[in-house]
């Protein structure tokens, strides 16, 4: 239909605007909601692999998901009861350290003391006096601060909460909504493309196998040398390697913040030497993962090349976060796989 009118032509691009600026609108307020439901289903279909292999071995559908969710919960319920002894252990050591604290503090000189000790251009008794200054100034940002560092906790347990829920669900009618979504599709391209999306799924669900290989790796060597580290002073090697393989779970940067973090703790509760030796091991365990074992898994698991591996990696966490990094290789694994079935043999009949 032609439009004579300018001012109809302009009315209906108007509001063409407007309702592109309210679909953006929507979908940034819907941002969170949407980075669940990607995260849940981005997890469901990792773990539809281990649920249809339990199938294949006589497990009814549901008995499957229920085994799989379980062995799944029983990971993180470890990671609680690895942490909760540490808590513990350390609030007790406080707790029994502040007499000697609170007897030190009490005393009359020991400013003086401490002021002995260092150089002339210090003066502690004025450092004092204007930290107590800047607390009783800022006690109202310091408090709005930690009320929002809580806000964000408790946000982040109802995101994990929210994430289970919606991945038992997805996990639950995989199936159907695979169905559901070739049925859209016209009859005659039908068989091609469920053979390319049954592809890309089980792309998908190789590399989450991949990176969770990976991980394990990481979580194993980190506990078989924190234990014999504990001969020299090491402490809470199945919580660090616990550490080691949650972080590893995340492309490209989980490792090295992993390593870093198990190494400032280390630092902190065993010294600068044991540290020391940490921060040898863990630089020359991201070496040996970065140039022979995630190469070999991630080539066998989505058949990506190492540049784009990195490339998407960098862009995914750079446009959406961990979520981003996350998702970017299957991304560009179910990418390459569309080029290379659909647009180059169009290509080649031209």
């Amino acid at each position: 239909m032609k439009i004579q009118n300018a001012f109809r032509l302009g009315l209906l691009g108007g509001l063409g605007v407007l309702v592109a600026v309210a679909i953006g609108g929507a979908v940034a307020t819907l941002s969170t909601i949407i980075t669940y439901i990607g995260a849940a289903l981005f997890i469901a279909l990792g773990i539809d692999p281990a649920v249809s292999w339990l199938e294949k071995h006589r497990f009814p559908r549901w008995a499957a998901i229920l085994t799989v969710l379980v062995g799944i919960l029983a990971v993180f319920a470890g990671l609680v009861f690895a942490v909760v002894p540490v808590i513990i252990e350390q609030v007790n050591n406080l707790v029994s350290g502040l007499p000697d604290l609170i007897a030190t503090v009490t005393q009359q000189n020991w400013i003086a003391d401490i002021q002995k000790n260092l150089p002339v251009w210090i003066n502690l008794q004025d450092l004092i006096t204007n930290a107590g200054t800047w607390l009783k100034n800022n006690i109202a940002t310091i408090g709005g601060g930690l009320f929002t560092v809580g806000l964000g906790i408790a946000s982040g347990i109802t995101g994990l909460v929210i994430i289970l829920i919606l991945t038992l669900y997805f996990v639950a009618s995989l199936s159907s909504m695979k169905r559901g979504l070739y049925r859209l599709v016209p009859a005659s391209k039908r068989p091609g493309f469920s053979d390319l999306a049954e592809q890309i799924s089980a792309s998908v669900g190789r590399y989450v196998m991949g990176q969770a290989t990976i991980a394990l790796a990481n979580g194993v060597c980190s506990f078989i040398f924190l234990s014999i580290m504990t001969i020299f002073g090491a402490k809470y090697p199945a919580l660090f390697a616990f550490i080691a393989f949650i972080f590893a779970l995340v492309p490209l940067v989980g490792t090295l913040t992993g390593s870093i973090l198990i190494t400032l703790s280390t630092l902190v509760l065993c010294g600068p030497g044991v540290a020391l030796w940490v921060a040898i091991y863990y630089l020359a365990y991201m070496q040996i993962e970065a140039y022979i074992i995630n190469p070999r898994v991630m080539t066998r698991a989505v058949k990506v090349p190492g540049a784009i591996v990195v490339i998407a990696a960098l862009a995914g966490g750079a446009l959406l976060g961990i979520l981003g990094a996350l998702i970017a290789i299957p991304v560009a694994a179910s990418v390459l796989l569309i080029i290379d079935q659909v647009v180059v043999p169009r290509q080649n009949e031209l």
